[in-house]
């Protein structure tokens, strides 16, 4: 028997002992996991160094290190990221609609956990933790599927959570990393219906389009974001000038970065905006007109407008007005993130109803598209679709629900 079908054996199993769980009980278990990395720091990090090792070897890009790297600081986030999910109300046994009908039926809607969900992810073992917690205390079970890239980090995060969950009222089969990362396993995963009840794919767009078409188990697609900021004409100097840096230069290498941004042409600080930005050693790819003005702005080419970049590059343009950059948005943007920083109600209005995206911003960076900021705790990723959840997804992302009817005696005529 194969590694994967042996442990999707014991995940379809666990997802009905860890289904009927309460509250109290799975922020029990989840307490000793946060307990548990911040025991095991030294062992995480030691297995991680022979990632990041091999990843240098390998000629990974800076954005692609960054991710896969773990620190003491970040580990204490991630347990402090499990702890947030403890403080949050557990979604499943909640009653979403009850009515009663004409012939006296008593129809309850309610929130249930979706089963056993698989994770397929790139370089960040965060995402490791992550996603365990979340799947956890929604009450699924949950087969990873990281990186070849990252698995000395993954297998030593497993092991330390599933070593918490033995003494725990969660079953520790409820928690499986398959370590066997061929792409041939990985199509076998894409296609195990019998045992998966839904994938969620959480990197680039390669990875996301790869599961998308090889999957035949239904897919709860997380999406590649290649997010503007809109300059308006009346947008506030300062204001304007740290939310853009913020969006672009925060974090570069994550989803919710700023990849392009978009100035209003008579919005009179773009060259101060363009200076701060090139000092700080962000690399311009601009439209003609400011490639012509400004010497260390390079001429964009087409792609550079489709381009996720995860890395201190900017694309940057000047439109005409609001239309210009709704425009140019439906064209090239993702449906993930978008800004306007304006102080015209009327353009906000305009932008918020015009652009496609799972999150619009007025006056605020992209970066806070993300499920702790959203107050969600951890996150499973950010959605871009639009069956069943769009935006940062928390717990009840990952609840499906039932119906319970009560009847006396029914029957239909």
């Amino acid at each position: 028997m194969s590694e994967l079908i042996e442990k999707a054996k014991l995940l379809k199993k666990a997802a009905y002992e860890t289904a009927v769980l309460s509250e109290e009980k799975k922020n029990e278990a989840l307490e000793g996991i946060a307990e548990a990395l911040l025991a095991n720091t030294d062992y995480i990090l030691h297995e991680n160094g022979k990632d990041m090792e091999a990843g240098v070897s390998a000629g990974l890009s800076p954005s692609l290190l960054d991710r896969l790297n773990l620190t003491e600081e970040r580990i204490h986030q991630i347990a402090d990221g499990v702890r947030q999910l403890i403080k949050l109300k557990d979604p499943v046994g909640e009653t979403t609609e009850q009515w009663t009908t004409d012939n006296g039926l008593n129809i309850e809607t309610v929130r249930v956990p979706l089963g056993v969900i698989g994770m397929v992810y790139e370089a960040r073992p965060n995402v490791t933790v992550d996603a365990a917690a979340l799947c956890l205390k929604a009450g699924n079970a949950v087969l990873l599927r990281g990186s070849s890239s990252a698995s000395h980090s993954n297998q030593a995060l497993v092991k330390v959570m599933k070593g918490a969950l033995t003494s725990s009222p969660i079953p520790e089969e409820a928690l499986q990393l398959l370590e066997d990362t061929s792409r041939e396993t990985a199509a076998e995963m894409f296609r195990l219906n019998d045992y998966l009840d839904v994938l969620i794919p959480r990197g680039g767009a390669g990875l996301i389009q790869t599961v998308i078409k090889q999957a035949t188990v239904p897919v709860l697609e997380t999406g590649v974001g290649n997010c503007h900021v809109f300059i308006d004409e009346s947008a506030e100097k300062e204001m304007a000038i740290n939310i853009a840096i913020n969006a672009k230069l925060h974090r570069p290498s994550v989803c919710n970065a700023a990849e392009s941004l978009l100035i209003h042409e008579q919005w009179p600080h773009k060259e101060e905006l363009l200076r701060r930005l090139h000092e700080q050693s962000v690399e311009l790819r601009g439209s003609s007109d400011l490639a012509s003005a400004f010497s260390f702005v390079k001429q964009a080419e087409e792609e550079d407008w489709h381009t996720e970049f995860l890395a201190p590059i900017f694309a940057v343009k000047t439109v005409e007005d609001v239309q210009g950059a709704i425009s140019h948005i439906r064209t090239y943007g993702t449906k993930h993130s978008e800004a306007i920083l304006s102080e015209t109600p009327e353009n906000v209005q305009a932008f918020f109803e015009s652009i496609d995206a799972a999150v619009l911003y007025h006056n605020a960076s992209t970066r806070f598209t993300d499920g702790e900021q959203f107050g969600y705790g951890a996150e499973i990723g950010i959605s871009t679709q639009k069956l069943h959840a769009r935006g940062p997804m928390g717990l009840r992302a990952i609840t499906t629900t039932k119906s319970l009817v009560r009847g006396n005696g029914h029957i239909r005529a």
